[in-house]
């Protein structure tokens, strides 16, 4: 803490004592593409300053006292693409940028706001989606990571096998990163498109001026009314993906004479069944931004937005199951008077107001915003109790649960139970209401797990420019949290009431609170479990950036103290002793540290490096092994530790440019936990566990390459490719907690996962496809796009000693050989399944025409054009938990607990119509 607050001292020195600099100036000329008609009153803006300009009659602009060092100039004009030139300036020079083209606004804008936050990218859960990344590369120029974000990414692509959270995302500088798991809720602002469209984005460990950033980069979007150019627009939409028709609106007023801006901007989503069955969608969205420039330093902008969101889950089923029923069955719902509801929603609504003050001089600009977030997340599903499991894909109601005895194989109930699949296979609503009404008290429930956060942040940026070529950026944040979490009944399905139970406890432990036992929950009730979470972060970080002629380079370091405390509510039976009241309070202090350069041998070559010492603190998630029902801690917890360095050789002219990258990334005392129910646990016993890995290492390396190649002035050619190896590092501890596994015997010991591949992504991605802009406002894009080395994700507790070990801790003896099970047996029925290859074919044009001074046009994008069917994930099951019950099961034709998998969509397209005023 002593640290932070003289790093904190520096800061606040910084931004009242700038220190003088050296002046410098531009000009040029800006002209239309393609006529080259002069372009008048084109607005020339040095970013992050006070300084600009407009283009007089013939086109021609020129800036002078402008701050040496790397500036972004922005070019703007009603009608006409926005264009931002990153450029380093001298002390003492003038600088002709030439002449520089506007193309009309006839495409990208439209792409961009219709792909980057396409709602099937990013629905930020666990079905495949939560890692997700593409949102993070939207904005990128580089056709590597474009592909990665709009070609690879429905194959759930991990640009370097980098997990979501390890890429910030904030908003006027606050970082949206939720400190649970450490990734970005994107639902938070989905359907905004047209409100977030301004946004800064670096790559990698670049350095950025708004954070210190992560590993995979940082994406900051900026809400500042006065930056949207001003515009009225509306649109629609269509598309067969998470929901089939949107509308969105947009206004925004630019500066008037009064020196007020204002943005508002609203969308609504809607499905009744999206691409996979009985997944209704059902959204809103809200944007308001209000800016009033006090004088010229400073300005206050109000931002307010809100996007409630409600949508069915999908299920991931075992092969058995998509062969019977196909590639989009769901299990998750059933008719209920002749509608399809379905018992897994997830329901968002987590509405977010920020305060925003700035201040701009020739020298310094000061950023400071304070934000509070409030609401909620539930993820509502079926619960029973004492009755029969309500899932049609029980194992028991499928046919191979017939067929796993070879003495017994009962092939007449194997086909009355594919027949019955077949003709049913879905919830049945009408049976749980029959059974509570009969039995008085529910049997059969639905609830959901309920979070209601709410989050005050504050953060403050300092970018200024001192001695010669030398920028500071500079920041301090603070985070807040209040974590309200419980389970809330949400319907009785005709019963009248539920007693709050643990149908896998016995006697006192199955009470769930023991200070008010055998409670009955009514609708609305909390139940289950109820506890708190209070979490604080405090950081700061510093960067200096360095501009010579030949090389450039940048040191930046980021000092973070976090703190957690569990406060549980209710008095588990399971945990009596450790569950009511507050936890340890839980401090973590992590040191980073950064730096790269890039040195210019010409203009055209490049050779750029950049490394980095990571130290992060274990999420909420990681820190509390199971906070539903204790307060107990994750085993050896520790911060997680990641050194990285990657190399980049690029190279440009006016016609091709292109980028080779290698990587190295190390990952070092990670935490990884599940839940599961699991047989064969020392030797023969059952239950439902939570399954903790410590100490768990990573390693990564590729390659990364890019090409684009302007073939014509009409025709560009674009490559991308991406090798990757992604394993684990080492072999980690593992422990399993549970009622029947105290901490005496929770420690299973070690986890033989050294050199298994991560799964969760493809490790090797190829695209190549073409562009052509046609001079009369009409685009195409065509790409071809290779996918391999996808790997399902493997079950730790199947790679421990107590797989392959009885309840004697000596070996199993294999039924066939009647000898103990060797180490090639085991090794032979636990290899890693490998996804086959995916070949993806995407299509994408689009067409606008001028009328009467305004603009109308569509774009369409159809994706995966040939209807390939391809796994985007999928996860080892370990409910058999030891060797013989395995093997028995693998020997099945239809294995019983096979993987589930997901799988990606088949032809998908999306259409939008806009008209902009």
């Amino acid at each position: 803490m002593k640290i932070i607050v003289i790093a904190t001292i520096v800061w606040l020195c910084c931004t009242i004592n700038a220190a003088s600099q050296t002046q410098t100036s531009i000009k040029g000329k800006v002209v239309e593409v393609p006529s080259e008609i002069f372009l008048k009153e084109v607005l020339i803006h040095i970013k992050n300053t006070n300084i600009f300009t407009k283009t007089n009659s013939n086109g021609e602009f020129s800036i002078e006292n402008i701050p040496i060092g790397k500036q972004i100039i922005q070019i703007s004009v009603e009608g006409f693409s926005s264009q931002n030139l990153p450029i380093n300036l001298l002390e003492n020079e003038t600088y002709n940028l030439g002449t520089i083209f506007l193309y009309k606004a006839i495409n990208k804008l439209e792409v961009t706001s219709i792909i980057s936050l396409s709602d099937d990218d990013l629905l930020g859960d666990k079905d495949g989606s939560s890692d997700y990344i593409a949102g993070l590369f939207q904005s990128s120029k580089d056709t590597y990571l474009k592909a990665a974000a709009f070609n690879f990414g429905q194959a759930w692509f991990k640009v370097r096998g980098y997990d979501s959270s390890y890429g910030i995302i904030s908003i006027n500088g606050v970082e949206m990163n939720k400190l649970f798991d450490g990734r970005p809720q994107w639902s938070d602002w989905g359907g905004l498109n047209d409100a977030f469209r301004n946004q800064d984005f670096t790559n990698g460990l670049a350095p950025s001026s708004t954070t210190f950033g992560g590993i995979l980069g940082s994406t900051n979007f900026s809400t500042r009314a006065s930056d949207y150019q001003k515009v009225s627009k509306v649109s629609l939409s269509a598309t067969n993906k998470s929901y089939t028709g949107r509308v969105m609106a947009t206004y925004a007023s630019g500066l008037n004479k009064n020196n007020w801006a204002f943005v508002v901007s609203g969308s609504r989503r809607i499905a009744n069944e999206g691409y996979l069955e009985g997944t209704s969608y059902n959204a809103w969205a809200a944007f308001l931004a209000a800016e009033k420039k006090l004088n010229n330093n400073h300005s206050l902008n109000l931002t307010a937005f809100i996007a409630p969101n409600r949508r069915g889950k999908s299920s991931p089923n075992t092969q058995e199951v998509y062969d019977l029923k196909g590639y989009t069955y769901n299990a998750y719902w059933g008719n209920q008077e002749g509608d399809k509801r379905n018992s897994r929603m997830k329901e968002i609504m987590e509405p977010i107001v920020m305060l925003s003050h700035y201040y701009t001089n020739e020298k310094t600009s000061l950023k400071t915003t304070l934000a509070f977030q409030f609401g909620h997340i539930g993820n509502s599903r079926l619960g029973y109790f004492n009755a029969p499991n309500p899932d049609p894909t029980y194992w028991k109601y499928l046919p191979s649960s017939y067929l796993r005895f070879e003495d017994n194989l009962d092939y007449a109930n194997a086909y009355l139970s594919e027949q019955e699949f077949l003709d049913n296979g879905q919830l049945n609503w009408k049976e749980l209401y029959r059974v509570n009404v009969n039995n008085g008290n529910s049997l059969y429930y639905l609830y959901e797990d309920r979070v209601d956060d709410s989050q005050i942040s504050f953060n403050s940026i300092v970018n200024t420019i001192f001695g010669e070529n030398t920028q500071l950026n500079a920041g301090i944040s603070y985070k807040n949290l209040t974590s309200k979490n419980y389970g809330n009944m949400l319907d009785l399905l005709g019963g009248n009431g539920f007693v709050d139970l643990d149908q896998y406890a016995e006697n006192e432990a199955q009470q769930n609170d023991l200070n008010n036992p055998n409670r009955t929950v009514k609708v609305n009730d909390k139940f289950q479990y109820n506890y708190l979470i209070n979490a604080n972060e405090t950081s700061a970080f510093s960067q200096l950036q360095f501009t010579k002629r030949n090389l450039d380079y940048f040191v930046g370091i980021n000092l973070k103290n976090t703190s957690y405390q569990r406060e549980g509510l209710y008095k588990n039976g399971t945990y009596s002793t450790n569950s009511f009241g507050k936890s340890e309070k839980l401090a973590f202090f992590n040191f980073s540290i950064k730096g790269g350069f890039t040195y210019k041998f010409t203009g055209r070559h490049l050779l750029n490096f950049n490394g980095a010492y990571i130290s992060n603190a274990p999420t909420i998630r990681n820190t509390f092994s199971n906070s539903r029902v204790n307060n107990n801690i994750t085993p050896d917890l520790t911060s997680e530790k990641i050194v990285t360095a990657d190399l980049s050789y690029m190279f440009r002219s006016s016609k091709f440019q292109s980028r080779i990258t290698t990587y190295f990334t190390k990952f070092s005392d990670a935490v990884e936990t599940s839940f599961f129910f699991a047989e064969g646990l020392l030797g023969d016993q059952a239950d439902f566990v939570n399954e903790i890995i410590t100490g768990v290492d990573k390693k990564n390396i590729g390659i990364e390459l890019s090409v684009d190649y302007q073939i014509t002035s009409a025709i560009k050619l674009l490559g991308a490719a991406g090798f990757g190896q992604f394993t684990y590092d080492n072999n980690p501890q593992l422990y399993i907690q549970s009622e029947s596994f105290t901490d005496e015997n929770s420690n299973f010991g070690t986890a033989y996962l050294k050199n298994y591949h991560l799964s969760g992504t493809p490790q090797k991605a190829y695209s190549l496809g073409f562009e052509y802009r046609d001079p009369n406002f009409w685009w195409f894009q065509a790409s071809t796009n290779f996918l391999s080395n996808n790997y399902l994700d493997i079950s730790p507790l199947l790679r421990t000693d107590n797989f392959y070990t009885d309840t004697d801790s000596v070996p199993f003896v294999d039924d066939e050989t009647g000898v103990e099970v060797t180490q090639e047996q085991v090794n032979s029925l636990l290899i890693q399944e490998k996804f086959d290859d995916a070949f993806l074919v995407n299509l994408v044009g689009g067409k606008s025409w001028l009328i009467n001074h305004n603009y109308v046009g569509f774009f369409l994008g159809i994706n995966n054009v040939f209807g390939e069917v391809f796994k985007t994930g999928g996860f080892e099951q370990s409910r058999n938990a030891n060797y013989p019950e395995l093997k028995q099961d693998k020997q099945l034709n239809k294995p019983i607990f096979g993987p589930k998998y997901w799988f990606g969509n088949n032809t998908s397209y999306y259409l939008n119509l806009y008209v902009r005023f």
